[in-house]
């Protein structure tokens, strides 16, 4: 039973909305719910690409729930590890784009890093401001964030706590999109839309080969990229796109 988080279901996208007002914090149990949901839709055999969002227009999330930090010392048998929960996320076989619709701040900002593509509306501040409160960004945004804008603007970023401005993250490569306010389901939905209209048998292996091969020599890449494209080209898709191509009609996928 999901408490804070809500799933809709249309033409193969499913959208997440973290429901934690007012401020859509990073609580436990959104952490709890956020597992669950997405391992759900990694086995949803209907479901091509994933929307992630924050109810209302102030936040996709404000960062973690300070309020438990205090207890955050003593280990509950039901917690649920953060890394283990957005790694999750990073690495389901299937598109994800964060909907940066307010207050994207640190544990905000570390979920949408490990979101595939991120839209954001013009009034969204992002940021890693752990560093105001004596921390460190503990949910993979030492690690993300470096990898998209270079260690001495991460670095930055950290060090003084400053958030962004949409146009700021846009130019850094943060988000892919800007747009204004309002707005920002719209643009998710159209290029959720058009995700989820080729095969997932590409798309999987497209995102495999980004995440995992980028982080190899180029030549062990290289060899991966290939396995990949021999492996897909036997597929009932990858014919059914060539045929399609040929006889100049849209393909249909089967995802298979």
């Amino acid at each position: 039973m999901l408490e804070l988080l809500s799933v809709s279901k249309k033409n193969g996208v499913a959208t997440v909305t973290i429901d934690n007002p007012p401020m859509n914090v990073l609580s436990q149990q959104v952490n709890k719910e956020l597992d669950i949901v997405f391992k759900q839709l990694q086995e949803d055999k209907e479901i091509i690409s994933i929307i992630l969002t924050g109810a209302g227009d102030r936040a996709f999330m404000a960062g973690a729930d300070i309020k438990e930090f205090p207890d955050r010392d003593v280990k509950k048998e039901d917690e649920i590890d953060i890394h283990a929960v957005l790694n999750g996320i990073e690495s389901i076989p299937k598109p994800t784009i964060a909907m940066l619709n307010g207050f994207t701040l640190g544990g905000g900002l570390e979920l949408a890093l490990a979101c595939d593509i991120r839209v954001a509306e013009d009034h969204a501040k992002i940021g890693l401001p752990e560093v105001n409160l004596g921390l460190l960004p503990g949910g993979g945004g030492t690690q993300r964030l470096p990898r998209i804008v270079g260690p001495s603007k991460a670095k930055e970023m950290m060090f003084t706590g400053d958030p962004l401005s949409a146009e700021e993250a846009y130019r850094l490569g943060i988000v892919n999109q800007v747009v204004s306010k309002g707005t920002g389901m719209e643009a998710a939905e159209k290029l959720a839309g058009k995700l989820a209209s080729q095969s997932l048998q590409a798309l999987s292996r497209i995102k495999h080969l980004v995440n995992v091969g980028s982080e190899l020599p180029l030549e062990e890449g290289l060899q991966m990229e290939k396995q990949l494209f021999n492996d897909l080209f036997v597929t009932a898709d990858a014919k059914e796109g060539v045929s399609a191509f040929i006889e100049k009609r849209k393909p249909v996928f089967t995802h298979k």
